[in-house]
C-alpha cells in the first residue's frame, strides 16, 4: 500500500479497470472507487446482451467487484441473483485479486414486451428472488455466504439492505453503467463507489434502530439511536456522487474523491488492477467430462463425432474425442 502520508496534487490521470482505496480519516470513513471499462465490455460484447440486460449485469460486476477487492486473501467472491423476473439469474466470480468474469440468464421474450420505460427499471427486471454473496476461501475453509431476499428493489438498495443486516456496517454503495463512442463503435463502462463508517468505537458503528414491523397500531416504539454525526455528514457528500462521475472517462477517481471529500481531506492508496479473465480451460471440462457415465458421454457426442462443451462465461467452444474418454 503506497504511503497515504504525503501530500500531493490530485491526479488527472484517469485509468479503466481499477479499484482505488481510500480513507477520509477525519469522518472514521474508509471506501473503494471501482472503474471498469475493457474487463465489461469484454464481457457484454462476447453475450450480445440486450441493452437493458447488459446494464443490469454491468451494475451487478461493479458491485461484485466492490465487494470482492476487500478480500485479503487469494479467494474467490461470487455475486449472484435467482428470481423470477425477466433477468432470471446473474452471475459475477471475482476471484483475487484481480480476476472477474460474469453472465446473465433472461427471457427474451418476456423483455420484449416490456415498455421502452420498464426496460430501464432494474428493480423490474429482478423481480423477486434473491440475491447470494459468497465467499470462498479454498478447499482448507469454510465457505460464508450473505443472503438478501430481492423484493422489487434494485441492486443497490440490495446491497444496502445486506450491510445493515448481515454486516451492521453503515455503507453507502453507487452504481452506474454507460456506453461511450470509441474506436468506431460503443463501448460499455462501470463504475461504483463503496463508503464505510469504520471508526474505532462500535458504540458509534451503530445503526439507528428500525421500528418493530409487528407493534400494534398506536403502540410506542423505542426511540431510535441516533446516527453519528461524522457518518451523517458522509453519507451527505457520498450522496451527491452522479452516475456520469462514475463512469466518465476524463474524471479520474483521484479528482472525484477530490470533489466529494475535498473539505475534509481524502488520502488514496495503491490502486489494484481488474482484469477479465475465465476459469474455464481445456483441462478443467476434460476433468469434468471424466466425471459421467459411459452413456452420458455418448448421448453428448454430436453429428461430427465429438463432444462440444460451450462455457457459458465467456462462450468459448471446445470438442473433444469421445475416444479420448473411453478408448475401444
Amino acid at each position: 500500500m503506497a504511503d497515504a502520508s504525503v501530500t500531493r496534487p490530485v491526479s488527472d490521470e484517469g485509468y479503466d479497470d481499477t479499484i482505488l482505496p481510500f480513507a477520509v480519516e477525519p469522518l472514521d470513513v474508509r471506501g473503494r472507487v471501482v472503474r471498469l471499462g475493457s474487463s465489461l465490455d469484454i464481457v457484454l460484447s462476447q453475450h450480445g446482451y440486450p441493452e437493458p440486460v447488459a446494464r443490469l449485469l454491468g451494475e451487478a460486476s461493479a458491485l461484485a467487484v466492490l465487494l470482492g477487492s476487500a478480500l485479503k486473501f487469494e479467494g474467490r467472491f461470487q455475486l449472484q441473483t435467482r428470481s423470477d423476473g425477466i433477468v432470471e439469474m446473474l452471475v459475477v466470480d471475482f476471484e483475487a485479486p484481480d480476476r472477474m468474469r460474469a453472465l446473465a440468464r433472461f427471457d427474451a421474450a418476456r423483455l420484449e414486451e416490456l415498455s421502452a420505460e420498464a426496460r430501464q427499471d432494474s428493480a423490474a427486471l429482478l423481480g423477486r428472488g434473491h440475491l447470494a454473496m459468497t465467499i470462498d476461501q479454498g478447499p482448507d475453509m469454510s465457505r460464508y455466504q450473505g443472503v438478501v431476499a430481492l423484493e422489487g428493489q434494485g441492486l443497490e438498495e440490495a446491497a444496502h439492505q445486506y450491510f445493515r443486516q448481515s454486516e451492521q456496517i453503515p455503507t453507502v454503495v453507487r452504481l452506474a453503467v454507460a456506453q461511450v463512442f470509441a474506436g468506431g463503435r460503443q463501448n460499455w463502462r462501470a463504475g461504483g463507489l463503496l463508503v464505510q463508517f469504520l471508526p474505532d468505537s462500535p458504540e458509534r458503528r451503530r445503526l439507528p434502530d428500525i421500528a418493530p414491523g409487528d407493534a400494534p397500531g398506536g403502540a410506542a416504539t423505542q426511540s431510535p439511536h441516533a446516527e453519528d454525526d461524522a457518518w451523517s455528514e458522509a453519507k451527505a457528500l457520498a450522496a451527491t456522487v452522479e452516475d456520469h462521475e462514475l463512469v466518465d472517462p476524463t474524471l479520474s477517481a483521484e479528482r472525484l474523491l477530490y470533489r466529494l471529500f475535498h473539505e475534509r481531506g481524502v488520502k488514496v492508496f495503491e490502486a489494484q488492477s481488474v482484469r477479465h479473465q475465465c476459469r474455464c480451460s481445456s483441462e478443467r471440462v476434460e476433468t469434468m467430462l471424466r466425471n459421467f457415465t459411459t452413456q452420458e458421454r455418448r448421448d453428448m457426442v454430436g453429428d461430427n463425432g465429438r463432444i462440444g462443451v460451450t462455457c457459458e462465461f465467456c462462450s468459448v467452444h471446445r470438442e473433444f474425442d469421445p475416444k479420448q474418454f473411453d478408448p475401444e
